[in-house]
This record gives structure tokens, C-alpha cells and sequence, in this order.
């Protein structure tokens, strides 16, 4: 980056992870969906990405079931990000996920300077451990609060009231309610796209100094309407 006053401003990261439900109750058809949609919406990730050089987009993966893990761990740049296919089984150990992506958020490992990251919690259940603990570690660290926080409802017995509170205060989003294949390709999509390009695009203002501004709160687009298939979940 120039050190002069208004000179280039460095490329900045954003923080991108996946964190989804890989519980038994995700078996068959949703599992499925679920692995191609983020699997299709790559290539066009990869071309937001492109278009604002001066964000690093970096994407993770958590899955969790009976547990919780990293799929993805390290902060891969998306134009080097390969779909694993994830598998079902198990319970639906979300308050262990909030956990683990909490410990990502602390600074460091996370820098001061980067963009508010993007998480997007994919579920189509109710959580079985202490959901409260989890979401309680993930406010606590300043860049869990100031996350752009999305959640994917599948189905018609997701909990969408903790679905609800793990999107916070910084949306007037309601979760969105993937009832069929169509609707779930369509939100992975918009989630992937239209929310990265939103989330990225402070990093091209400048206040004339040369520096990178301060991370903002960001600004949802609006999503995709659901797809009105009868065949649902």
C-alpha cells in the first residue's frame, strides 16, 4: 500500500464461512441439494470476487452434527476453494459450531483491519446442545458482533426463532425458508453473491487519506423470493 495521501488501498480480508447442518435428519435429497448448490455457486463467487481486487475474499466451511469440526479450516482464497461434498448423520450440535467459529473471530487471529466477515448458518433442525453458550461466545468477540450474519432455513422443521436470534439485531432479514430444491440453489446463490459483493464493496471507499476506512455496518441486498414449487420439504 503508497503511504502517500490518497494512495492505493490495500487489499483487505474478508472472511467468508459456511457453517451447515450435516445432522441425520439432513440425509437424502437435502444433503444433496445442499453439496450442489454451494458446489454451482462457486464459479460465480469466484467472479464477485474478481470484480473488487481490493478484497481478499476467504472462505471456510464448519459442519456439525454430533459435534462439531472444520470442513474447510484455513482461510482458503476463493479462487483456490474446491467443494468437498459433506455427508449426514447424527444430532445437531449447533451451539458447538457457534463455538468454533468464535474462536476464528478473536483478534488475533483475525485482523483489525479486515471487512466484517460473512457467516452463513445453514440448518434444518432445532439444536440439541446449548445453542445459548454458543451464540453468547460468537457476540462476545467484536468481529462476531459486526459479522453480516445469514441463516438458511430448510424445510418446515427448522427453528427459526434461534435462527432468528443468530442473525442479530443487524438485519430486518427474516431466516430464509429453503422449502425446496429450487429455493435452497437460489439463497445458497444470493448468499455466496449478492451478500459478498455487498460485504465487499466498502473496500473500495477511501476518505482521501490513503487508508482503509473503519468496518461499517453493512447493508443486506434483498434476497431471492422463494421458489412457489408444491414439492417441498
Amino acid at each position: 500500500m503508497s503511504a502517500l495521501p490518497g494512495g492505493p488501498i490495500a487489499s483487505r480480508p474478508l472472511h467468508f464461512i459456511w457453517i451447515l447442518d450435516t445432522s441425520g435428519s439432513m440425509g437424502g435429497e437435502k444433503i444433496q441439494q445442499l453439496n450442489f448448490a454451494i458446489s454451482e455457486s462457486l464459479p460465480e463467487m469466484q467472479s464477485v470476487a474478481r470484480g473488487n481486487p481490493n478484497a481478499q475474499l476467504l472462505v471456510r466451511v464448519v459442519t456439525f452434527a454430533s459435534g462439531a469440526r472444520w470442513h474447510v479450516g484455513s482461510p482458503t482464497p476463493v479462487d483456490q476453494f474446491r467443494w468437498s461434498d459433506v455427508s449426514a448423520g447424527g444430532v445437531t450440535d449447533m451451539g458447538q459450531a457457534l463455538t468454533l467459529v468464535s474462536e476464528q473471530l478473536k483478534m488475533p487471529p483475525m485482523a483489525a483491519r479486515a471487512l466484517p466477515p460473512v457467516l452463513v448458518l445453514v440448518s434444518d433442525g432445532q439444536p440439541t446442545d446449548d445453542f445459548n453458550s454458543g451464540l453468547a461466545a460468537l457476540m462476545a468477540e467484536p468481529w462476531g458482533a459486526k459479522a453480516v450474519r445469514i441463516a438458511i432455513a430448510i424445510g418446515r422443521d427448522a427453528d427459526t426463532d434461534v435462527l432468528t436470534r443468530f442473525m442479530g439485531a443487524n438485519t430486518e432479514l427474516r431466516p430464509l425458508e429453503a422449502k425446496n430444491a429450487a429455493s435452497l440453489v437460489d439463497f445458497i446463490r444470493w448468499a455466496s453473491t449478492a451478500v459478498v459483493k455487498s460485504a465487499s464493496a466498502p473496500a473500495t471507499e477511501s476518505d482521501g487519506s490513503g487508508q482503509a476506512p473503519a468496518a461499517p455496518v453493512v447493508p443486506i441486498p434483498q434476497p431471492p423470493s422463494a421458489d412457489p414449487a408444491t414439492d417441498v420439504w
